[in-house]
C-alpha cells in the first residue's frame, strides 16, 4: 500500500496494493485509514461513501466496489465540526496525561458531558480547558469513550485525538477493559454473586432503569461479577467488575438483588434493612449521593499497546460513611 499526499487539507489518497486486489472499498479504507491514525471506523468509511466523499479510480464508489491492483481511492474528510462546548476553568485531578489519552478522578457531582439543560459545568468543559480532545463521535461529547453516573466518582479515560478514541471505544465494546468498582450495599452481602439480568428503561418510569430476565427480549444484556470485601453489620462493602457497561448497571443489578446502594436517591435510599440503628440509618440518609466509586481501569494504550492500569481511592465523603458503619458494626456510634 502507498499512500499518496493529499490534495487539500481535507483529503487522503491511498493506493491499492497487489496484495489488496478483491478488497471491499469500505475495509480498505478502514484499515488504511486507521493505520494512518485517523481514528476512523468502517461504519464512518460506510458514511463517507454514502454521502460521495470517496472516489475510486476516479469514479463515485460503493461500499462494495472491489479493488484492483494500483486502484486509487480518494476520500474528502469534512473538516471537524466545532463542538460549540465552551471551554471552562474546573479543577480536574489528572491521574495520567500523555499525547493520546488524558486519565482523571472524576468527583461526585460532576457530570461527564454537557446535554439537555446543561450546557456547561461538565467535565467535558473542564477537559477542553486542559488538552485538544478528538473530534469523532458526538459533538457534546469530544474525547468520551465511557461515563460516569454525575454522582459516581472515580477514574474515566478520554481520547485525546481520534486514533486513541477509535481504539478505546473498540476496547470497550469488546468488553476488554478492566472496570473496577467499589460499593457500600444494604444488607449482608453473600461472598459473591454475578448479576447477568438485562438492564433497560422501567416502563413505569422512564427516569429509572430497571432489570429483565436474561432470557428475554427487553433491554442489553449486561452482566455485573460482584463479591464481598468486608462485611459492615447492617450493610456491605462490595467489590464490582463489570464485563459491561450498561447505565446505573451496579445500582440495578444490586438493587435487584436486593442490596441497593446506600445514598442512592433512585433505587436505595430508603432501603436499610430491620434492626438498623437509628442513629446510622438517619446518616445514611443524609449522604448527598450513592456510595459508589470507580477504582480500577485498565486498558491497552492505543499508540503502544501496553497495557496500562489505574486507580483512585475513594473519596472523603465515601470514606466517612463507610467509617460510621465500620463503627457501628463494632458496637460504637454510627454516626
Amino acid at each position: 500500500m502507498k499512500q499518496t499526499s493529499p490534495e487539500t487539507d481535507n483529503e487522503v489518497r491511498f493506493e491499492a496494493s497487489p496484495d489488496d486486489a478483491g478488497s471491499r472499498l469500505d475495509a480498505f479504507l478502514a484499515a488504511r485509514m486507521s493505520a494512518n491514525s485517523s481514528g476512523m471506523t468502517r461504519a464512518r468509511v460506510q458514511r463517507l461513501i454514502d454521502e460521495g466523499r470517496v472516489r475510486l479510480d476516479g469514479a463515485p464508489a460503493k461500499s462494495s466496489s472491489r479493488l484492483k491492483s494500483g486502484s486509487i481511492a480518494q476520500v474528502r474528510v469534512p473538516a471537524p465540526r466545532p463542538s460549540g462546548v465552551l471551554a471552562e476553568k474546573i479543577p480536574l485531578s489528572v491521574l495520567h496525561e500523555d499525547d493520546d489519552v488524558i486519565v482523571v478522578d472524576k468527583p461526585a457531582g460532576l457530570s461527564v458531558h454537557p446535554g439537555a439543560g446543561r450546557p456547561s459545568g461538565t467535565l467535558v468543559n473542564a477537559l477542553l480547558a486542559h488538552t485538544p480532545l478528538a473530534t469523532v463521535g458526538d459533538v457534546l461529547r469530544p474525547g468520551i469513550v465511557h461515563r460516569l453516573d454525575k454522582d459516581t466518582s472515580g477514574v474515566l479515560v478520554a481520547a485525546k485525538n481520534d486514533h486513541a478514541h477509535q481504539s478505546l471505544s473498540k476496547q470497550f465494546h469488546d468488553h476488554t477493559v478492566e472496570r473496577v468498582y467499589v460499593a457500600l450495599c444494604w444488607g449482608r452481602f453473600p461472598d459473591g454473586l454475578t448479576a447477568d439480568e438485562r438492564i433497560a428503561r422501567d416502563p413505569k418510569e422512564r427516569k429509572r432503569f430497571a432489570a429483565f430476565p436474561k432470557s428475554g427480549t427487553e433491554g442489553r444484556h449486561a452482566i455485573t461479577h460482584a463479591r464481598l470485601a468486608h462485611p459492615l453489620g447492617h450493610a456491605s462493602l462490595v467489590e464490582c467488575r463489570l464485563e459491561t457497561g450498561r447505565t446505573h448497571q451496579i445500582r440495578v443489578h444490586l438493587a435487584h438483588h436486593g442490596f441497593p446502594l446506600v445514598g442512592d436517591p433512585v433505587y436505595g435510599r430508603s432501603h436499610a434493612p430491620a434492626g438498623t440503628p437509628a442513629g446510622l440509618k438517619a446518616f445514611a440518609e443524609k449522604t448527598t449521593r450513592q456510595m459508589l466509586h470507580a477504582r480500577d481501569l485498565g486498558f491497552l494504550h492505543p499508540r503502544t499497546g501496553e497495557r496500562r492500569l489505574f486507580s483512585a481511592p475513594w473519596p472523603q465523603d465515601m470514606d466517612a460513611v463507610v467509617a460510621a458503619f465500620r463503627r457501628a458494626s463494632a458496637g460504637g456510634e454510627g454516626a
